[in-house]
């Protein structure tokens, strides 16, 4: 649900096809507005460490990974920068922590894969030829095979929450009644997004039809990883 998506109702639902409402709406301005990054050297390597050039990074009120590694232009974005500090999935970082950042000139050790980056490449590198369920479990899971290839982080869980406060897993939800309804603009389909911002972070290889599941979920995880740094990070109005 957007923001500034005004004078909300109560939290009561109803949903219906074409001319349905569905309470909460996904409806953000596409404009991304980045945190200030500040990176400063890091003390010398030790022996140990010697080849691994680094600068670390405060966290800041406000940031996430995705905006601290545009920031700075950060090798290897938000992954890079979640994989030198061990962070996993929601990749939430708070203001005050230090933040290795790696470096063009960084020597990434070489090391067998986690288990979850084995997982998604093998998700990636089938998603071409795999079938899913036309359900909400085949609609998430096909979205997530395109997220990996993509780079876009989230999770099943992450997204499953927000569809279901969204548009209780009703693929064609409308809100015809709020503020973007007003201006012409309602929030559709099981993210309920609207269509500038559907076109604005539409991924490649999915629908331009903002009512298919995968591509209204996949747009709206887009649009999260860049202002929120994933929909795990999603919990209520966005």
């Amino acid at each position: 649900m957007p923001k500034h998506a005004a004078n909300r109702p109560s939290r009561a639902r109803r949903f219906a096809t074409g001319r349905a409402v569905a309470l909460g709406s996904f409806a953000l301005a596409c404009t991304v507005t980045l945190g200030t990054a500040q990176a400063a050297h890091a003390a010398p390597a030790t022996p140990a460490v010697a080849s691994a050039a680094s600068t670390t990074y405060v966290v800041r009120a406000g940031d996430h990974l995705a905006s601290i590694a545009r920031a700075l232009h950060v090798p290897g974005g938000w992954p890079a920068i979640a994989a030198a500090n061990h962070l996993s999935s929601p990749y939430t970082v708070r203001p005050g922590q230090v933040l290795k950042l790696p470096t063009a000139s960084s020597a990434a050790p070489k090391t067998a894969p986690s288990p979850a980056a084995r997982t998604a490449a093998k998700t990636a590198s089938s998603a071409t030829v795999q079938s899913y369920p036309n359900n909400l479990d085949g609609w998430i899971r096909h979205s997530l095979a395109v997220m990996a290839k993509n780079g876009i982080p989230g999770s099943y869980n992450g997204i499953y929450r927000n569809v279901m406060r969204e548009s209780s897993g009703n693929p064609n939800a409308i809100n015809l009644w709020d503020s973007n309804a007003a201006k012409g603009i309602p929030s559709k389909g099981l993210l309920q997004v609207i269509d500038p911002t559907f076109r604005a972070y539409h991924v490649p290889g999915t629908s331009w039809n903002i009512y298919d599941p995968v591509a209204n979920i996949t747009a709206a995880c887009n649009y999260a990883y860049h202002r929120y740094g994933s929909i795990d990070n999603v919990n209520g109005p966005y």
